[in-house]
């Protein structure tokens, strides 16, 4: 830890705009809805990518994708519960299977990642 604050260094918690993003969204609808993710601790986000390319690697080529600045997104996403937004996440966690067991209980599980910077498929 520094001892010394500088006036031009950031604060951890400091906000710093990310620009347009390119922001996936869910396959098959006539309107178009932002894909909501969770965080491996469990909270909800909203993930944006800073390139299609970025995107596509974590994603998948058939992700498909809108443009949005930060503070729209933020917008769209916190009043359905989900005020972080993850920036160029380097992991994703494969869907979940459900098991014999879970079906016939009725039982939801969700996946937990490992990874620092993993964040779950689709919430």
């Amino acid at each position: 830890m520094c001892l010394f604050q500088y006036e031009d260094d950031p604060e951890p918690e400091e906000r710093v705009p990310a620009g347009p993003l390119y922001v996936p969204v869910l396959p098959g609808r006539a309107e178009v809805v932002v894909r909501l993710f969770r965080t491996p601790l469990g909270a909800r986000t909203a993930v944006g990518f800073t390139s299609a390319e970025r995107l596509a690697a974590t994603l998948g080529a058939g992700q498909r994708w809108i443009r949005l600045s930060e503070s729209a997104l933020r917008a769209m996403t916190e009043p359905v519960g989900a005020s972080l937004l993850t920036v160029d996440p380097a992991l994703t966690a494969p869907a979940v299977t459900g098991t014999a067991t879970a079906a016939a209980t009725g039982a939801v599980t969700t996946p937990v990642p490992q990874a620092p910077g993993t964040i779950a498929r689709t919430v």
